[in-house]
């Protein structure tokens, strides 16, 4: 891709994290890069192509999915990470100082909590089980913590945050897009700490990614990036409550016994 400032690909993924009526392992994805842009251009073009395609499918940007009325026009709502917490769940993990406090938010909310995790990760945690769910209207999720996303670049007015942001509508994530971060030793450091906490049991940790360092020492422009799930898109289109009808060979759960 050297030399081309703007470049995408629709390609096939594969990521072993279960299947539901919102995951397949295997999906289809949009993705794209932008040398010179950030996460903020990565927003604008979200909802720019989003409505577009629903003006184009159904001829309006309202749609309704599941009995609900969506509203698809630009433009969307936009959250922080730790302010959409705090309003749908009612904690306040830019109070929190510690994992222990953390925690004990978490459980008195009732999630529960069997291992040790760090602050962000039981905030994570929280956001999942309490926060999702109720993203109904298109909102931009943004600046993440730093520790959940590596590839990240911070912000410059709080290092603790990144430019990233995740898309949600009718509760479901349906794209992930960040600055990218092209600082091969602020990546390396990121890498080395997320070593240490693959050593420590976390699964979803990155790897050491050697050749990607490698490149990012031999130069790459400031950049945004962003990868769309088309399967979740599709679903908005055809009104359907599952992700297997818009697949061609969706994985199945075995029947009970």
């Amino acid at each position: 891709m050297g030399g081309f400032e703007k470049v995408f690909e629709v390609n096939r993924n594969f990521r072993n994290e279960g299947i539901s009526t919102k995951h397949n392992p295997e999906f289809t994805m949009l993705e794209l890069y932008e040398a010179y842009a950030d996460y903020r251009v990565m927003m604008e073009i979200a909802e720019g192509m989003i409505s577009s395609l629903a003006k184009d499918l159904l001829g309006s940007a309202r749609l309704s999915y599941q009995g609900t009325e969506l509203d698809l026009t630009p433009p969307w709502r936009r959250a922080s990470f730790v302010d959409i917490i705090r309003e749908n769940a009612g904690i306040d993990f830019g109070a929190i100082k510690s994992a222990g406090e953390a925690r004990a938010a978490a459980e008195s909310k009732g999630i529960h909590i069997d291992e040790p995790l760090s602050k962000w990760k039981v905030a994570e945690l929280v956001f999942e089980e309490r926060v999702e769910d109720g993203l109904v209207q298109p909102v931009f999720v943004l600046d993440y913590p730093r520790e959940l996303s590596p590839l990240a670049k911070s912000r410059e007015d709080d290092p603790e945050f990144v430019e990233r942001f995740e898309p949600y509508i009718a509760g479901r994530e349906i794209g992930n897009a960040f600055s990218e971060l092209n600082d091969p030793f602020d990546q390396r450091a990121r890498f080395e700490e997320q070593v240490r906490m693959r050593e420590a049991g976390d699964d979803e940790a990155q790897m050491m990614d050697h050749d990607y360092l490698n490149a990012l020492e031999y130069g790459m422009p400031p950049a945004g990036g962003m990868g769309i799930g088309i399967d979740r898109l599709v679903m908005l289109f055809i009104d359907s409550p599952s992700i297997k009808d818009t697949i061609l060979f969706p994985l199945l759960r075995p029947e009970k016994q």
